[in-house]
């Protein structure tokens, strides 16, 4: 493309993010560009966010507490699997929730299916993969869950960004084991600041040492 263009021009390259490689095309292609970005590191403002300590097993009771409580509207739930996704949301479908997946393996018109569905209401959880992390604007999304923790910040603040638009108020909730640790630590330090962490009445924890999330 840049061959087939004349010498002398004038270039805006445009990125929803600006990821490592897309900031070294840029460098390539552009003569000593303007750069401008907007809030690229923190989530907005109008999110609410938490961590919730639990054991693996516990991860199915907690979300049905968050998917039953009075300020719940739609969730956009990630997982970290495209084939996790696709067992959760069935398994959601299952107990009367209107659930549908969103993950790679998915044809072009199955994920346009299952995204028109959920902006028009018909189902009210998308279980997704990070593929569903960028690029969507979907407005009224009352609740992400990172089922899985993301690995890395940058994950965690594109997926989380998926509530809370338009100036709208908006909770995320992070479902954390003890082996999530360095995860949370990441996040927090991009963040620059610690997470609050909450626990659910009648969830029997013994597995997890809450604290060893806290440890440097």
């Amino acid at each position: 493309i840049l061959k087939a263009l004349p010498p002398r021009r004038q270039n805006l390259m445009f990125s929803a993010t600006m990821a490592r490689e897309i900031r070294k095309l840029a460098d390539e292609v552009l003569h000593n560009p303007a750069v401008v970005e907007l809030a690229n590191t923190r989530p907005a403002e109008t999110i609410e966010h938490q961590l919730v300590p639990l054991s693996e097993t516990d991860k199915p009771g907690v979300l049905e507490e968050l998917l039953a409580a009075d300020d719940f509207d739609s969730a956009i739930i990630f997982t970290r699997t495209k084939h996790r996704a696709k067992r959760l949301a069935k398994k959601l479908d299952a107990r009367g929730h209107a659930a549908v997946a969103l993950q790679g393996n998915m044809s072009q018109p199955q994920r346009e299916r299952a995204l028109n569905g959920f902006k028009d209401g018909t189902y009210t959880v998308m279980v997704a993969t990070d593929i569903a992390a960028r690029g969507l604007d979907i407005e009224g999304v009352s609740h992400v869950i990172n089922y899985d923790v993301p690995m890395t910040p940058d994950a965690y603040t594109h997926r989380i960004g998926r509530t809370g638009r338009s100036e709208r108020t908006g909770s995320a909730f992070t479902f954390v084991t003890e082996e999530d640790g360095k995860q949370v630590k990441d996040i927090e330090k991009r963040l620059g600041e610690k997470i609050a962490r909450v626990r659910f009445q009648g969830i029997d924890l013994p597995e997890v040492d809450a604290s060893s999330l806290d440890r440097e």
